[in-house]
């Protein structure tokens, strides 16, 4: 009987090559079923996801995925999935009085849960920008429905989320862009749960190499753009712009410079005490 790996994924744009390599049979040479599972939620419900088990493998935020390592989870990585850094749009409401990041020290921010990586890069933006870290308010908001209904009602007045997928409503008039933040590392990595290792440390190559192909297909492919807009609802010209700009990695080597990037901005702001003694307890060599 085939096995199943069930991985976990946010439901955006850069991981439609999951979708595409499903439902093209890329993973039927590999000896495992693949079903991958939205998390609207982000990086935070994903890390108890792998907790709980729901899930095996999860494509999270860099900074997500290693404060949740360090915090005990047990969990590795495996490779960097997406190299290109991510970039944060920072939102408000259309009719707020905001219209610069130097002025959103003391309002409340919109976060999908404690932990996740709007959290976190609300935090790494505000210890930037020499703000008062411990004097954020935060009002949890689940994803990103949760936080239009959030700046529309007052509750919260500020959102962190990938600009390309909040293009939409910044278009539309119900977002304003203030700014943006560029974190300097890769976006997204592959995390696991020991158990997973155990059950599928045979195929977990063989099935990300084959959605690395897929991704590299897309995005030479004269349709690519077209079909990720359809996909996510956004433009055409915002996904040609993203898909030349994304870069999926290849490669399974430990990114070290950027790992301890990442880890330094973690200990900057609080989120744990010291950095670890070794990177080695974070990575699982495929």
């Amino acid at each position: 009987m085939t096995s199943v790996l069930r991985v976990g994924g946010v439901p955006e744009h850069f991981n439609y090559p999951w979708r595409l390599a499903i439902r093209a049979g890329a993973f039927e040479s590999s000896g495992v079923a693949v079903e991958y599972i939205d998390y609207p939620g982000g990086t935070g419900a994903m890390a108890d996801g792998l907790r709980q088990r729901d899930i095996d493998i999860a494509l999270m935020l860099t900074e997500g995925a290693v404060l949740d390592i360090l915090r005990g989870s047990g969990n590795r990585l495996l490779k960097v999935y997406v190299e290109s850094p991510l970039t944060w749009g920072i939102h408000v409401a259309a009719g707020s009085d905001l219209t610069s990041p130097a002025e959103m020290e003391g309002h409340a921010v919109a976060i999908s849960r404690h932990g996740s990586g709007s959290h976190l890069i609300a935090v790494v933006d505000a210890g930037e920008r020499g703000f008062a870290i411990d004097a954020m308010r935060f009002v949890v908001v689940d994803n990103l429905d949760g936080a239009r209904r959030s700046l529309a009602a007052g509750d919260a007045e500020i959102f962190l989320w990938e600009k390309h997928m909040t293009q939409p409503l910044v278009d539309s008039g119900e977002f304003r862009r203030i700014g943006e933040r560029v974190v300097p590392w890769p976006a997204f990595v592959v995390a696991v749960h020991n158990d997973a290792l155990e059950r599928h440390a045979g195929e977990l190559r063989a099935v990300l190499d084959a959605v690395w192909n897929t991704a590299a297909a897309l995005q030479a492919s004269a349709d690519g753009a077209s079909r990720v807009a359809r996909a996510y609802g956004i433009s055409e010209n915002d996904a040609a712009a993203w898909l030349d700009g994304v870069q999926w990695c290849r490669d399974y080597t430990m990114p070290e410079a950027a790992l301890e990037r990442v880890i330094a901005a973690l200990v900057a702001q609080g989120a744990v005490a010291a950095p670890p003694e070794s990177l080695e307890g974070l990575w699982h060599a495929l």
